[in-house]
């Protein structure tokens, strides 16, 4: 890793501008829902009922996501174009409990926490011909970076994303099409790239697939979807299982409109499948499942949005699903029986709004 320390000058706010709802996270045991916010405000929430729990605000630039720690959930990280990484204690209000910081000129577009909580990687936005992935001991707030990838990519780093069960694998997804998957363990950079795969165009979410986390899933900022198999790495097959360059060229599906944007992709470990979540002009939400074989709609989600949804989680314990978007709403949305689908698994009947919350 390159070594490096410093810390980052704030950079100015969006004043003004409506208020989209970037990124949503659950409480990994409790009943709380984190948003992340336009308006640099990062709102906690009822996961059942939506009200209002508390509000952190100390970040001075728009933030890049959002996450509950695991071992220790009264932590939530959040990190932000200011180049700092903030982990907040929901317990109480006030300001950040610990703070990460990088170099001055650093610009955060992208972060996550590995799944023992042990290790943060941020990923720069690009910088004097240089875009970094950040690393930080979570148990050493207030310590410098124990450094810093600089060779893999060459533009702005858009996704990070630990695996879910390997805290030493690490994918990364950039403006440069390039997603790349590493192994911590191993010593330099270099050594460290397990494999490089092209997405094509610009990478706009990484999303880690399978029961056993060895595919993954690449959306693109032109509407581009790759599903890539791992495990074909050491073999003459090819990595992509399926590929689509851009979904908004695709028939209609059958029960729904043709889809317009994509919004990015889940495993859902009880269900077994890889959820994908898209949208159409209309504000109706469409989920899909993605293998092999291609999309296939579960459902519509319609009377909710009146806008571009930005973000979503999937809550496994209740069955249920949380929306934000350019509307400035959370919704969180729930199967509702009907006659005719009673024998239908959860993903596959008629979906209702729940609970319905316009941010101020």
């Amino acid at each position: 890793m390159k070594k490096f320390a410093g810390c980052p000058a704030p950079c100015g706010g969006v004043p003004g501008e409506p208020i989209y709802v970037l990124d949503v996270a659950l409480h990994p045991a409790g009943d709380a829902l984190a948003a992340s916010c336009s308006d640099l405000a990062l709102r906690l929430r009822d996961r059942v009922t939506l009200r209002p729990v508390g509000e952190y605000r100390g970040h001075s630039g728009r933030m890049c996501g959002v996450t509950f720690a695991r071992a220790r959930p009264n932590l939530l990280y959040s990190a932000s174009e200011d180049g700092t990484v903030r982990a907040w204690d929901v317990r109480r209000p006030g300001a950040a409990a610990q703070l990460f910081r990088a170099d001055p000129t650093h610009s955060f577009c992208s972060f996550d926490l590995s799944c023992d909580d042990s290790l943060l990687c941020a990923g720069t936005s690009m910088n004097d011909e240089e875009s970094l992935l950040v690393f930080w001991d979570s148990r050493k707030p207030g310590a410098a970076p124990l450094g810093a990838y600089s060779e893999s990519h060459s533009d702005d780093i858009t996704q990070v994303r630990f695996h879910p069960r390997d805290k030493d694998r690490l994918a990364s997804g950039s403006t440069d099409g390039l997603v790349n998957v590493f192994d911590l363990r191993r010593g330099t950079e270099e050594e460290a790239l397990l494999c490089t795969c092209n997405g094509d165009s610009s990478v706009a979410s990484v999303c880690w697939a399978a029961a056993d986390g060895s595919r993954l899933l690449c959306v693109g900022h032109d509407e581009g979807l790759r599903l890539w198999d791992l495990r074909r790495l050491d073999t003459e097959r090819p990595l992509a299982v399926f590929s689509c360059p851009d979904v908004r060229g695709l028939e209609p599906m059958p029960g729904g409109r043709g889809l317009d944007y994509l919004v990015g992709g889940a495993w859902l470990e009880a269900a077994g499948k890889l959820l994908v979540v898209g949208g159409d002009k209309a504000a109706d939400v469409q989920l899909m499942e993605c293998d092999g074989d291609g999309l296939r709609l579960l459902a519509v989600l319609r009377g909710g949005h009146a806008a571009t949804v930005r973000c979503f989680v999937w809550d496994e314990a209740r069955e249920a699903l949380v929306t934000g978007g350019e509307d400035a709403q959370l919704l969180l949305w729930k199967p509702g029986r009907e006659e005719d689908n009673d024998n239908s698994p959860g993903l596959e009947l008629k979906w209702k709004p729940r609970e319905k919350v316009q941010i101020h």
